[in-house]
């Protein structure tokens, strides 16, 4: 989600005090737009990301192959080089300091939101949309689409969008007091109609490199298996995602659950008590991303999302069980309904 913070204080102050132009279906219009952007659109260029403890200059070629797939690579401009490739599956993360690779499972759809609700009842009751003119950026007139939340439980987002495009040329995460905890600002951008498969290879040779995959591998079954999961989120968070997940270190499967409300997620990990006894409570936090690991139950829960530090805090400490479920991998994706909390799951209040 420094040096540049001042300065964007200074412009989102000044935008506060334009006037809103329109809210309602005209705001709802602009999200569409972007949405429609970000799904078919190629795009090249060097933006910033910085949160209130460090920011980083990365250049990046995003393009959109046939049936919407999308390919994109990130090149680090600043200290030691590092790219990360995100290919239709998976994510490469190249370090060539340590010469290794990292390799995940692909989970999200790229470096900008591009996994949004559709405008409607469901987000209403979620955040509150306005849309105002703006200042230029990069030589482009832009709009400025607020999307507020209507609780405490998380945040919000400013999006500076082209006017042309709706691509959004700069993208604010913004607490509950509407300070910046996480801004991309693209200092340059193109829109070619066409980029060429090579240009998201990567660049470095990772010939002799250490290939680090966490992927899926032949385990131990834990013993008594039963499914946990939280029983209490915010409004309209469903499950998206059910899994066992192999992790590093730990000696048998976790179970992984991630929860959307359309723009942020919240992943809980519920793993088998450690040998080494219980684990204090911790939390730690890199820009908008907020995790809290716990001992519940004699299970190490962690939560991690783009929320609030409170709101993970208290999904962790929330979890339970499924007694409904037990000795069955806990798998209600396919029950939960769109915008509706998990089964069972008891929606969070606003502190």
């Amino acid at each position: 989600m420094r040096h540049a913070g001042l300065a964007l204080l200074v412009v989102m102050t000044g935008l506060l005090a334009l006037p809103v132009r329109a809210a309602g279906d005209d705001a709802h219009r602009w999200l569409e737009r972007m949405t429609e952007a970000l799904s078919s659109r190629n795009y090249t260029g060097v933006f910033t990301h910085a949160t209130r403890r460090q920011s980083e200059t990365m250049r990046i070629v995003h393009r959109v192959g046939k049936g919407g797939t999308s390919t994109e690579r990130l090149v680090s401009l600043d200290g030691n080089g590092r790219e990360i490739v995100r290919t239709a599956e998976e994510v490469h993360v190249y370090l060539p300091d340590r010469r290794v690779v990292l390799v995940e499972q692909r989970t999200d759809g790229g470096l900008l939101l591009d996994s949004l609700p559709e405008p409607g009842p469901e987000l209403d009751a979620m955040y509150v949309l306005q849309v105002r003119d703006g200042q230029k950026l990069l030589g482009r007139n832009v709009r400025v689409l607020d999307i507020m939340p209507r609780d405490g439980l998380r945040y919000g987002y400013r999006l500076w969008l082209d006017e042309d495009t709706a691509m959004p040329l700069r993208t604010m995460v913004l607490d509950r007091g509407g300070r910046p905890v996480e801004v991309i600002n693209f200092t340059q951008i193109d829109m070619p109609r066409r980029i060429d498969a090579k240009a998201t290879e990567p660049s470095i040779d990772a010939s002799g490199f250490q290939w680090v995959r966490n992927a899926r591998r032949p385990q131990m079954a834990p013993p008594a298996t039963v499914a946990w999961r939280p029983t209490r989120l915010p409004p309209g968070f469903r499950l998206v995602t059910s899994r066992m997940q192999v992790v590093p270190g730990v000696a048998f499967p976790v179970q992984h659950l991630i929860f959307s409300d359309g723009f942020a997620s919240i992943s809980v990990f519920i793993e088998p008590a450690r040998p080494a006894g219980p684990t204090p409570p911790e939390s730690s936090s890199v820009g908008s991303a907020n995790a809290f690991s716990t001992v519940v139950h004699g299970r190490v829960v962690t939560a991690v999302g783009e929320v609030p530090l409170e709101t993970v805090r208290d999904v962790a400490r929330s979890v339970e069980p499924d007694v409904s479920q037990s000795g069955a991998p806990f798998d209600d994706a396919a029950d939960a309904a769109p915008g509706a909390t998990a089964p069972g799951a008891t929606a969070l209040q606003p502190h």
